[in-house]
């Protein structure tokens, strides 16, 4: 111990602690990757053929085989919880099947990389006087960088979550109003939505693939009340979910498309004036606390100030 802290400062045992800790986790990464294929799997892959090999990779499209043998690590085991962070991720925009394995894989790396940061601040700057660090700070130095880097990744996808509904929102009403006009022009409501989708690409991406996500499922034969539900929990947005309850309902009871959109249509438009009209109100409001902080300090100064000065000048004569 007294050669360790001879040569590496008081803070040397901790330091060769951590670079073993981080060696194991490399090591086990490694044998991990490395681990041979099952038996049992191999057999079966050659029976079933090389074709149907194929076949499975082309339906399991973007799939990263390399994860699946971190699945144990990289995924939570309880099932509501896992359908749960797959519906934040794809709310934030993220379709991948892979999606929960490298939100939790960028978690993991990003609190390693934290925790280096850390250790190499700690031991570069505040041990670098020789004075001697106190544990609580050398815990919060250490440990605080780790778990910013390990709450990043879930900060980012629930700015990301919230600005996809906003652009939703956004421009849902414009897309029922085009909806209308393709409902009445004739068109079907499946192709009504491709052709929507299409159209709002450049200003709503994140609507305009939510509504080519339907369009591929309903040409894939995916029931279409099924199809709409999972549209409305995947946008997570109250006005989206009013509109496929709308649209259950027409097809249930049999009633004309095009008269349900065209009243909930003109609902959606009045309610983006309300909306509008409201953040317009808000505004007074937000702007008081920077109105009084830039406006009367200056106005003191100009109102108040000449009366100091002269009371200040005849304090001086009178002395």
């Amino acid at each position: 111990m007294e050669m360790i802290t001879n040569l590496l400062g008081p803070l040397g045992p901790i330091i060769i602690a951590g670079a073993l800790g981080l060696v194991m986790i490399i090591l086990t990464v490694v044998m991990m990757m490395r681990q041979p294929e099952d038996p049992l799997n191999k057999l079966k892959r050659t029976a079933n053929g090389q074709t149907s090999t194929d076949t499975q990779k082309l339906r399991q499209g973007g799939h990263n085989e390399q994860l699946d043998r971190f699945a144990s690590f990289l995924e939570p085991k309880d099932v509501a919880e896992l359908s749960k962070k797959q519906l934040e991720l794809r709310q934030a925009g993220y379709q991948s099947k892979d999606a929960v394995r490298f939100f939790h894989f960028a978690q993991f790396v990003l609190g390693i990389i934290g925790l280096i940061i850390g250790v190499i601040y700690v031991t570069r700057y505040l041990g670098a006087d020789g004075s001697e660090v106190s544990t609580k700070k050398m815990i919060m130095y250490t440990v605080g960088p780790g778990g910013i880097g390990y709450y990043m990744p879930q900060y980012w996808i629930t700015r990301r979550v919230e600005e996809r509904k906003e652009q939703i929102t956004a421009g849902f009403p414009d897309s029922l109003d085009m909806m209308l006009v393709c409902v009445e022009a004739g068109q079907s409501l499946d192709q009504s939505i491709v052709r929507v989708a299409r159209e709002l690409r450049a200003s709503y991406p994140a609507l305009a693939e939510e509504f080519e996500v339907v369009a591929y499922e309903m040409k894939a034969g995916k029931d279409k009340v099924t199809v709409l539900n999972d549209m409305g929990a995947r946008c997570g947005v109250q006005d989206v979910a009013s509109f496929v309850t709308v649209l259950v309902q027409s097809a249930t009871f049999g009633t004309s498309i095009a008269d349900a959109l065209r009243v909930y249509a003109g609902e959606m438009r009045d309610k983006r004036v309300m909306r509008a009209e409201e953040a317009a109100n808000k505004l007074p409001t937000k702007m008081t606390l920077a109105t009084m902080m830039l406006t009367v300090p200056p106005l003191l100064i100009i109102l108040v100030g000449p009366s100091v000065h002269g009371i200040t000048q005849l304090g001086n004569m009178g002395n």
